[in-house]
């Protein structure tokens, strides 16, 4: 007895474990099936409702009308129901306590499904439609405006923002500059109501999913705290600070010359090329870009554009992208009127991709096409079934920028430039004004703008819900602090100046993204330029490098299915990092340090 005993228990305790196994691998297979079922039916429905409001969005930025904005309410309304429905919000986070046992793949499938739901929660549905509402009519209110430019004595003139640009890029009448920059500021006024509203409706869609703020929601996207954003956007600062300083002492005292003024401690806005002075072109002498590119129609830049990622072993894009693009300027009395800003569009998450664009002959836009159509690769290398549709979109949302970033880099070198027949061959290149200009033009000026003034007023506008009547003084203050910049005149709360920015409106709380692109770009590039090219970072050509095109390709066609992080320190071998950035621009600061001698450097 005892002895059948002593062989009976083993055998009941093997029993009782199976048993026990049998019904967790049950449960695990279980919890697996009603997963893979609730994806199947998101990411069959998703693309369907995001496909309508994406044309609804396209017609109400193509054609500013009162109807087009009416229709984008109502398709941002039911696409908005869907994506914060409580079925949902329930289910994933019903699904995602066990998200041990679930596959990567799942688990950040559900994730991305329910940030995304923070942002239109079904459990206060009034809230949701009032601000779907509301942000479908400040961007009418921002595509239709209409800038009035009225000199003395004369009636008021329609202007475009491209004939603003104009004159900030040629005039040396300080007066016409002057009044000028006042004129593409008159549409903050008429934005300013609106967006007070959208950050009490923001926030509160935010708060109803746990986050603090509407800028916490968005922050959430890269897996970081606001106060981890915060500290990278700091340390960021912090690195380009001692380039930039020199960058602005060189560039004021070179401005006081041309404009025959005193040199400041700041730079009036007015004196700068750019409208927000996020970018200073036209100050280096002996490089005027545009010359190469006035005799060009506008249809050769994004012809040119498409043949270069071509040359890099890409596909040609679809026939519908032309048949389906805005891609020109509309005269300044056209009686229809669109989006000035340039954008990819991505309609149906699948082959259906789009771009609005206002192209003319000019260097800018010769860069902007060739960046937008990043944008467009990026859609269709994401395109594939390894990608469930719910992760087609950049590695982060900072990926999209810095691959469009990337190609502009890669645009403006004397190599690619020559190749294509743009800069003679025998034009010489001074090296050191020419990445003088690219970091006055399109690069280390930028930090202070994006890292600086734009996250950390957009972090106050929603952390600290800055109040109506504080939103210029702050305004300003960032401008002066992080820009060393200042308004031709003292500019009162009647004002929103922060407004003027199109991102401000309709892609808030994300400007951060573009301070991130920009590290990103120069890791990618000088990893190109160093491990694939072998050629001198600024002066390479990836212009038919098939090599080139399948290591961006590794990239894009993950679309969202891995870690950003991971992706970066793979594809680079080091983390994220201003260390590229900072080497890419290392040869000109022995130079400004000798022309600045002598010079007050900084504006505090």
């Amino acid at each position: 007895m005892k002895l059948i005993l002593i062989f009976a228990l083993p055998l009941l305790l093997f029993t009782f474990v199976y048993i026990g196994l049998t019904g967790v691998d049950k449960k695990d297979q279980q919890l697996q099936r009603n997963v893979a079922e609730f994806l199947t039916m998101y990411n069959t429905t998703y693309p369907k409702l995001y496909a309508i409001s994406s044309e609804a969005d396209w017609k109400a930025s193509t054609d500013v009308t009162d109807e087009h904005t009416g229709q984008q309410v109502g398709a941002n309304g039911v696409l908005a129901a869907f994506q914060g429905n409580e079925y949902v919000i329930n289910k994933c986070k019903e699904f995602l306590k066990q998200k041990d046992k679930l596959d990567a793949l799942s688990r950040k499938q559900l994730e991305t499904i329910l940030r995304t739901a923070a942002l239109y929660p079904g459990t206060i549905p009034d809230v949701v439609a009032a601000r779907v509402e509301a942000e479908s009519k400040q961007g009418a209110v921002l595509n239709s405006f209409e800038f009035h430019y009225e000199k003395p004595g004369e009636q008021a003139n329609l202007v475009t923002p491209n004939q603003i640009d104009d004159i900030l890029a040629k005039s040396t009448d300080l007066s016409e500059r002057k009044h000028a920059w006042e004129v593409s500021k008159q549409s903050g006024v008429a934005l300013k109501s609106g967006l007070v509203q959208l950050q009490t409706l923001r926030n509160r869609v935010a708060t109803e999913m746990g986050y603090k703020s509407f800028f916490d929601l968005q922050v959430s996207d890269y897996e970081m705290s606001v106060d981890e954003m915060m500290k990278l956007m700091k340390e960021m600062n912090a690195d380009l600070k001692p380039l930039y300083q020199q960058l602005h002492c060189w560039t004021k005292n070179q401005l006081a010359e041309k404009y025959h003024q005193l040199v400041p401690k700041k730079i009036p806005a007015h004196w700068l090329g750019n409208r927000w002075s996020q970018a200073w072109p036209g100050i280096v002498e002996g490089v005027d870009m545009d010359e190469l590119f006035k005799d060009k129609k506008p249809e050769w830049f994004i012809q040119q554009a498409e043949k270069f990622y071509t040359s890099l072993g890409m596909k040609p894009l679809p026939k519908t992208f032309w048949e389906k693009s805005d891609l020109y300027e509309l005269p300044a009395d056209a009686k229809r009127k669109k989006n000035t800003h340039a954008s990819a569009w991505h309609i149906d998450l699948q082959n259906d991709v789009r771009s609005l664009m206002s192209v003319k002959p000019d260097y800018n836009w010769f860069e902007t096409t060739h960046h937008e159509l990043g944008h467009i690769y990026y859609y269709i290398a994401y395109s594939n079934p390894d990608v469930p549709v719910t992760l087609r979109q950049g590695a982060n949302r900072a990926f999209h920028e810095a691959i469009g970033d990337l190609i502009a880099i890669a645009a403006h070198q004397p190599k690619y430039l020559k190749e294509i027949s743009v800069m003679p061959e025998t034009m010489k290149i001074d090296q050191t004004k020419w990445l003088l200009n690219e970091a006055l033009d399109n690069a280390v000026v930028f930090i202070p703008w994006s890292a600086g003034v734009m996250t950390h007023w957009e972090h106050d506008f929603y952390e600290e819900k800055l109040p109506a009547d504080k939103l210029n003084e702050r305004w300003w203050n960032y401008v002066g602090e992080f820009q060393g910049v200042e308004a031709p005149e003292h500019r009162s709360e009647e004002f929103c100046d922060a407004a003027t920015k199109t991102h401000i409106n309709d892609d808030p709380a994300q400007y951060y993204d573009y301070a991130m692109a920009f590290i990103i770009k120069y890791q990618l590039h000088m990893y190109i330029a160093k491990n694939i090219l072998h050629e001198d970072p600024h002066n390479c050509n990836y212009y038919g490098n098939k090599q080139v095109g399948d290591w961006l390709m590794s990239i894009l066609k993950l679309g969202a299915t891995k870690d950003w992080r991971e992706v970066i320190k793979e594809k680079t071998g080091e983390p994220i990092s201003s260390k590229a950035m900072l080497e890419y621009f290392s040869p000109i600061m022995d130079y400004l340090k000798e022309q600045n001698k002598g010079k007050s450097v900084g504006w505090e």
